[in-house]
């Protein structure tokens, strides 16, 4: 039976060009970087003559790249912003994944879009309309289910669903938290979030009474959909994403190396989903996830809408739970568990007023950790975590991994010498000539050492599958010549690879069918001319300028699905229990500033507002 084969793409985050090459290694189908300028972390810009190199190492294993230009623009930027385009175009970028529908007017070079997160993507009539204008893949919104990611896949089947599987989660949906530009004049739309729900608050109600004192209230724990992978796929999702542009290079490997083990197992059960690049990685250690940066793991809303998303005691990282304490003495603390702390660890714990604390451990015998420095106050049976495993840092730091692509060897005998045959497992194949004056005949046996010779791959981006001699006799062909001649095939194969990888190139043409609705308020994001055109274009009558460019009075700052008043048990739809606080609830930030909480139970979502707001100016 034929069975219909989809392509699944593993696609890894890089704050730089390190970080880029070592998610190729350690099992990327797919990179995602940021361009010089407009991209959506604006501390995490790339030259392009570090993407131009980035490209060529990825494209060798069929690995594509991906740049972000995914701001709101300036009509005084849209002229750089095009140049640059067409120098990421030139420079051999796969695609751009992007915001502004500005960007859609310029004279764009043949290169594929991608609608970013930004652009709110979490309805069947949105994906549909941006597959129709021209988008080949749609990044969808973290908050999606899975009957929704599902809804959306057979509605638009011809699109490829992009979905976050890993790392840190916005509390407001992407595109619509104007928050940080309202307190401290830094847009997310932008790339330059402030990190405004990272923030202790406390949370009062109308009289004044206060519910929560102090915690961080819209932090987030960190996704890890690690456990669900092949749901995700059987939903439609075809391009599995993980978060982290910001972070370190042992991130990137450790999160990729995890993912790509993950997809391979379930690619061996599932005929159907194929990886979308070529190579295999071998590792030199095994992935854990939970010790790389995290706030604690959530599915989010994947299954539905489940109490286990917040991290309402720190936005730091908590890292691995080891075990918990047992006794404090005068130079060292006592501990329980089935984990193992090493010297030179991070250790964490929450204290008794709810507030992470920290040691490092300066030397560790048995179950006794002696700190480096004053002994923290832990009450007994407090759970304590590792936040940073020394030993896996270091190993991490060194070379952790190589991909390779597999390749066959065939030596054969002609009329006037020899000749040497390489194919790899994308059915390039390179065949040289050697001719040789006089064959001389081997006293003893040469295969072993022909093989031998053949299988050395050395620095060059193959290994070895498989050898064959043809050869009528045994001859005595030097281990010099024969590393000559493989070395002289394998430069041939590179380069062959190279010429033969095609980009999926793409003309955007101009279209005019019905956006969903026929207004736009300031969630559209409109910040210049040529987006609001696209808009007109596209039967938008009433286009509101970006937040950015002219701020209304009284806006919604923030719109999640992370419900505050759920978390507190008092959800008129799912839990049916009597609040004791009087309604509107608020939330005060440490510096006095208030925010009025909403709550839109027909949209099951949470609205957060500036109390008292003004106007721009």
């Amino acid at each position: 039976m034929n069975i219909q084969k989809r392509k699944i793409e593993l696609l890894a985050p890089a704050r730089n060009l390190e970080c880029g090459i070592e998610a190729i290694n350690h099992g990327a189908d797919a990179v995602y970087i940021g361009a010089p300028k407009f991209g959506a972390r604006s501390a995490a810009g790339n030259s392009l003559a570090d993407i131009a190199t980035l490209v060529e190492y990825a494209h060798l294993f069929n690995v594509r790249i991906y740049v972000t230009v995914n701001t709101i623009l300036k009509d005084s930027e849209l002229s750089e912003t095009e140049e640059m385009i067409w120098l990421l175009y030139n420079a051999g970028v796969d695609a751009l994944i992007v915001q502004d529908m500005g960007i859609t007017q310029l004279n764009l070079p043949p290169i594929p879009l991608h609608a970013s997160t930004q652009m709110d993507n979490r309805t069947v009539e949105k994906v549909r309309f941006l597959s129709n204008a021209g988008f080949r893949q749609v990044v969808l919104a973290r908050e999606l289910s899975l009957d929704e990611i599902r809804k959306i896949h057979e509605a638009c089947p011809d699109v490829a669903l992009e979905v976050f599987v890993h790392g840190a989660l916005c509390v407001s949906y992407s595109g619509q938290c104007y928050v940080s530009e309202a307190c401290f004049g830094r847009s997310a739309n932008r790339g330059e979030c402030a990190q405004f729900c990272r923030l202790p608050f406390s949370m009062v109600d109308e009289d004044g009474k206060v519910i929560v004192r102090n915690k961080h209230l819209l932090s987030l724990k960190d996704l890890n959909q690690s456990s669900i992978l092949e749901s995700l796929l059987d939903a439609g999702a075809t391009s599995l994403k993980i978060e982290g542009r910001l972070k370190d290079v042992t991130y990137v490997k450790n999160v990729t190396a995890a993912y790509r083990q993950k997809l391979d197992e379930i690619f061996c059960r599932r005929k159907e989903y194929v990886r979308s690049s070529s190579g295999d990685t071998v590792l030199d250690f095994t992935p854990q996830l939970e010790k790389s940066f995290n706030r604690g793991f959530t599915h989010y809303f994947l299954h539905g809408r489940t109490p286990d998303i917040a991290s309402f005691n720190t936005p730091k990282s908590l890292g691995e739970e080891m075990g918990t304490m047992k006794e404090q003495y005068k130079k060292y603390v006592t501990v329980s568990g089935v984990k193992p702390f090493h010297n030179g660890d991070g250790a964490c714990f929450i204290d008794e007023q709810g507030c992470l604390q920290g040691f490092r451990i300066n030397k560790v015998e048995g179950n006794k950790l002696f700190p480096a420095g004053a002994i923290p106050r832990i009450k007994p049976k407090t759970p304590i975590y590792r936040n940073y495993d020394q030993d896996f840092e270091k190993l991490l730091t060194r070379k952790s991994a190589e991909r390779k692509i597999g390749v066959d060897w065939i030596l054969s005998e002609t009329a006037f010498g020899f000749a040497l045959t390489v194919s790899d497992e994308d059915k390039n194949s390179v065949t040289l000539s050697f001719p040789v004056e006089t064959k001389e005949k081997a006293r003893t046996s040469q295969h072993d050492n022909l093989c031998s010779q053949l299988k050395k791959m050395g620095n060059t981006p193959f290994r070895t599958r498989s050898v064959v001699i043809q050869c009528s006799e045994e001859w005595f062909i030097p281990s010099s010549l024969i590393s000559d001649w493989r070395r002289l095939a394998t430069d041939r194969l590179v380069a062959l690879r190279r010429i033969n990888f095609r980009r999926k190139l793409q003309v955007w043409k101009p279209t005019n069918h019905s956006y969903p609705t026929s207004s736009l308020t300031y969630l559209g994001n409109v910040m210049n001319g040529k987006a609001e055109k696209f808009y007109q274009e596209h039967g938008v009558c009433n286009i509101a300028p970006a937040y950015e460019k002219q701020a209304p009075d009284n806006a919604t700052l923030m719109f999640c699905r992370h419900c505050l008043r759920y978390s507190m048990g008092w959800c008129p739809t799912y839990q049916r229990v009597r609040s004791p606080y009087r309604e509107p609830y608020y939330l005060v930030s440490n510096d006095g500033k208030r925010f009025r909480l909403e709550f839109d139970c027909k949209r099951c979502q949470m609205k957060v507002s500036a109390e008292n707001q003004e106007s721009k100016r």
